[in-house]
């Protein structure tokens, strides 16, 4: 089965001196939710940019459902950053009624779903939100488009226990079978439960990539003990 998104050689580098990525070969399939994780400059967030079309490669390719990433692969995608990005002066229905309107795949009744469940007041602003429900939102917001490759790019940085565990069960159940999440992330521990797979990267280089499941039986161990390992934590 051909392979939700794909990497063959692919480099980034800034400027003249920073080689973010070298060499990435990656293939995700189909129905998992892949952890990228590597501490701060590993590369994660670019690679992540790099999915979404925000940056070009330097080098080696790239490819989303056996399509070239770039203006074609954009409905394919729901891109999560690693900041907040949102108008803090619209209301939480306005973000909703604005995501309607700018993407076609987005379901407005599943998000209005979402927000009920977690507690959310369509009729507030943003900026009277806690960061915890300002990331609630987003989250949604990502979620409630149907694509098959969702890019959460730190989902749970930044926010109190309680939140993370809101945001992850968020994800774990508004997501497709027939789509895979690829989820930066550094704290390990907090999304070991949900991963199927996970991604090592080491100064811009894939350092491991295998099944969580596979890691367990061959290492006796977490992904968070091999991660420290790796990373020397």
């Amino acid at each position: 089965m051909e392979p939700i998104l794909e990497c063959r050689g692919l480099e980034k580098r800034y400027g003249q001196g920073v080689q973010a990525l070298r060499r990435i070969d990656l293939a995700l399939p189909r129905g998992r939710i892949v952890g990228l994780l590597g501490p701060n400059g590993s590369g994660k967030s670019t690679l992540m940019k790099l999915c979404n079309g925000l940056l070009t490669p330097s080098a080696g390719s790239l490819y989303i459902q056996g399509q070239p990433v770039g203006v074609g692969t954009k409905p394919l995608v729901s891109y999560l950053p690693d900041r907040n990005y949102l108008n803090d002066w619209m209301r939480v229905e306005e973000l909703v009624g604005f995501f309607a309107d700018f993407y076609s795949n987005f379901d407005t009744a599943k998000a209005h779903e979402m927000l009920e469940r977690l507690g959310l007041n369509p009729r507030d602003r943003l900026k009277t939100l806690s960061k915890g429900n300002k990331e609630k939102v987003q989250l949604i917001l990502v979620m409630s488009r149907q694509v098959p490759l969702y890019l959460l790019d730190e989902p749970i940085g930044g926010v109190d226990p309680a939140a993370r565990d809101y945001i992850l069960r968020t994800i774990l159940a508004n997501y497709s079978e027939n789509a895979t999440i690829l989820l930066s992330t550094h704290l390990i521990a907090d999304v070991e439960k949900i991963l199927d797979d996970v991604i090592f990267l080491k100064q811009g280089e894939v350092a491991l990539s295998a099944s969580v499941e596979q890691l367990r039986e061959e290492r006796g161990t977490s992904v968070d003990a091999l991660f420290r390992e790796v990373f020397k934590c």
